[in-house]
Parts: C-alpha cells; structure tokens; sequence
C-alpha cells in the first residue's frame, strides 16, 4: 500500500524512526527517507504503533510542561495527529 505524507509529516516519521532502538526500524526509516511510502500491512501496524506511543508521550510532555512552553508542542501534537489519521487511513485500505 502506498499512502500520501505531507514533507512535515514525512519528516515527524523519521524523527520518530531515529528516536528508536539503532538499527530496529532502518528499513522504514530508509523509505521514508527515500520518499518510498509503499508499505506492506507490517509495516503501516509498526507505524501506527510507534505513532501512538509517541503520541502518548507528547501527551505527557504537554501535560508537565509550563503554559509558555505548550503551543509549539501542541503545534507538534496536532501534526502528530494528522500523521496517524494517514497512517490509519493506509491501515483501513489495505
């Protein structure tokens, strides 16, 4: 399944890809940075997951945070957000 990444949003993926375990997600990460966004049904579940979880992170994040520092984390949420519809849009469809 080939799905559509917005270069935000590319970028948020591979961000996410480096913050994992060296070596675990390299094939992914060299996908996306290869702009090769057709991933079999593995790949979009991995996806997913890792999106969730950071997503819950960033949740945590905001939550501990001082107001000031909010708006560009939850400038990153919503990014986030629109991230995993793609992504669990990709799922649905395949």
């Amino acid at each position: 399944m080939q799905f559509h990444l917005e270069p935000q949003e590319r970028k948020l993926l591979a961000d996410i890809l480096l913050e994992q375990e060296v070596g675990k997600y390299n094939e992914l990460l060299n996908k996306i940075l290869d702009r090769d966004l057709r991933f079999d049904v593995d790949e979009l579940e991995q996806t997913a997951t890792l999106i969730a979880d950071k997503k819950r992170r960033l949740k945590e994040e905001i939550a501990g945070q001082p107001t000031d520092l909010k708006p560009e984390l939850q400038q990153q949420l919503v990014l986030l957000q629109q991230l995993e519809e793609r992504v669990n849009e990709a799922c649905v469809m395949f």
